[in-house]
Formats: C-alpha cells, sequence, structure tokens
C-alpha cells in the first residue's frame, strides 16, 4: 500500500484559507497549548558578489499531531532580480506516518504567519484605540502587516516609509485602494511622532527608527531583521519601553535589536517582560497603562508555522 500523494498548495490558495482573525486565533491557541520545537538550523551561503545568502530549516510538531518542516532560503539582493529575497517551501507530514500531506507555498505562509504573529503581540500590547500605524519598509511582508494589524486594531490611517519613494507611493496605493487612508511620507521621525503602532520589515543593519521618536502609548512592532548584525530600532527604543518577544530563545540569540543592546549594557535579558506563551497564557500582563511605550521583537519560530499549516489544510 503506497501513500496518497501530498497536496500542492500554492500562494492562492493560502491566501483564500488564512483569513487574519482565524489566522491570529489559530496562533494564540498554539502559543497556549505549546508545540515541540527544535532551534532552527542557520547556514549562510556565501555569494562571489552582494551580500551573503542563507538557509533556514524550521521543524516543529505537535504530540499526536502533524509534523512540519520550512525550509527557507534568504537572498537579501534578490531585489535587484525581481525576485523576493525571501523563498519557502513548507512540508507538512503525517504525525503517525510521516507520509508527506501536503506541499505548501512558503513565502505565502510565512508572510502571513509572521504578520498575524505581530497582530497576535499588538492584541495584547498596542492600545485598543490605535488607528494610526506607520509601515517601514516596502517589501513583500508589508501591506499583510497592515492588514493583520487592522484586525485587532481599528487601523485607519497608514503611512508609508521606504527607501525607495516609488515603493512607498506603489503601496501606499494598494493599501488605499482596499479603504485605507494611507499616503507615502519622506519624513519618519514626523511620522513616528503620531504613530499608535510602529511596524517594521526590513532587512535593514543600522537602525531607522530612534527611540526619542516614540510617542507616549506607541507599539513598536519590529519584524525584520534576524540575525545579531540586524537593527531596525536604536538603543533609546529599548530603554524606553516594555520588551517582549515571540520567544526568548530564538529573539534573545538572533536579534540584533536585543542582542546589541543588551551586550552594551542597555539593558538585560531580565528586563525582557515575556513572550508570546506568556501573553497568550495570560501568566505576563500585556499593556499596563496607556502611556506606556511597549516593544515586541519576532524573529519568527515554527510553532506559527505549523499552526498555520494545520489551519490550512482543515480549510483545504
Amino acid at each position: 500500500m503506497t501513500a496518497a500523494p501530498p497536496r500542492m498548495v500554492d500562494a492562492a490558495a493560502v491566501e483564500r484559507a488564512l483569513d487574519y482573525p482565524s489566522l491570529v486565533a489559530a496562533l494564540d491557541e498554539a502559543f497556549r497549548a505549546g508545540r515541540e520545537v527544535p532551534l532552527r538550523h542557520h547556514h549562510p551561503i556565501p555569494q562571489p558578489a552582494g551580500r551573503d545568502a542563507m538557509l533556514l530549516l524550521m521543524p516543529a510538531w505537535s504530540r499526536g499531531g502533524a509534523v512540519g518542516i520550512k525550509i527557507v532560503t534568504v537572498y537579501p539582493d534578490n531585489g535587484r532580480r525581481g525576485l523576493p529575497a525571501v523563498i519557502g517551501t513548507y512540508l507538512l507530514l503525517d504525525g503517525a506516518t510521516g507520509a508527506p500531506r501536503a506541499v505548501i507555498d512558503g513565502s505565502t505562509l510565512t508572510v502571513r504567519r509572521t504578520a498575524a504573529a505581530s497582530a497576535l503581540a499588538a492584541s495584547r500590547l498596542a492600545r485598543t484605540d490605535a488607528r494610526r500605524l506607520v509601515i517601514v519598509g516596502t517589501g513583500a511582508l508589508a501591506p499583510h502587516l497592515v492588514r493583520a494589524h487592522a484586525a485587532v486594531r481599528p487601523i485607519r490611517e497608514v503611512a508609508v516609509w521606504g527607501r525607495r519613494r516609488e515603493a512607498a507611493e506603489a503601496l501606499a496605493g494598494r493599501l488605499a485602494a482596499e479603504g485605507f487612508d494611507a499616503r507615502p511620507t519622506a519624513d519618519l521621525a514626523g511620522a513616528v511622532r503620531t504613530a499608535d503602532i510602529v511596524s517594521c520589515a526590513t532587512l535593514a543593519n543600522e537602525p531607522l527608527v530612534r527611540g526619542e521618536w516614540l510617542p507616549p502609548g506607541c507599539h513598536l512592532d519590529l519584524v525584520g531583521g534576524f540575525t545579531p548584525t540586524m537593527r531596525e530600532a536604536d538603543d533609546e527604543a529599548v530603554r524606553r519601553a516594555r520588551i517582549f518577544v515571540d520567544t526568548r530563545e530564538g529573539a534573545l540569540h538572533e536579534a540584533g535589536d536585543l542582542v546589541q543592546p543588551i551586550a552594551a549594557g542597555i539593558v538585560s535579558a531580565a528586563d525582557v517582560v515575556g513572550d508570546l506563551f506568556d501573553l497568550a497564557r495570560g501568566t505576563v500582563p500585556g499593556r499596563e497603562s496607556q502611556d506606556e511605550i511597549t516593544y515586541f521583537k519576532s524573529v519568527g519560530t515554527a510553532l506559527e508555522d505549523l499552526a498555520a499549516a494545520e489551519l490550512l489544510v482543515q480549510r483545504l
């Protein structure tokens, strides 16, 4: 007897099946229940010209449930070739037999679960009346972050900042067509100073957001950096805020936005108030006042991929 061939799930099917309210709820449940998530593998791939690439292997499984592994490549210079920087494939296996159940477009699964994880954090950390969002970066993840945050907070105004003005204008136009009051901005400092939520999704190695710009009550969502050398916000931002992460193990080892200020003595690992496990389980409080600044740093976890893939297959 041979196993049935796996389902091939393309990007369009992922988009149709994983609406943000349902996906945020699925991640909330997964962080409450927990999954088995070994530390992911990083393998640098030197490039003859330009920045080095990276191969990531991210396995996870649930006891008595499915097994999954995501295979991701990160080629930072792909924009010059008209290709996304991050490309991935997700393989979902039957937990009882190991037989493949589905081969899923990993890039689309990744952007949706990443955006949903930020929205899950914002549902505990952003002010309930948050309506002004600044999105820093114009890549594939940026519009998903806007939509996901809008699923948990009443986001109406969106300021889009990017290194290339034309990319910011194009993204703002797409968001405006979806009903957001969206506009491009060249004044990142001015936009941040009036923001309720600032969400960063870049491959920056030097800080873009300054802590002195953050207004009382702001929630800072840092998504892009995934190595100790990458930064999206400066030391003053982390010093002023209550700090949360997606997972302590991942963020405290991989996130330059925390690794660097901890090494410099600006903050310590003990200053990380909680992670998504804590927030989902209610073991630490989220936002405690209207005026406090909250800070969420994610580097991604295979738990999120598995939860998203399981929800997806249930809906096929």
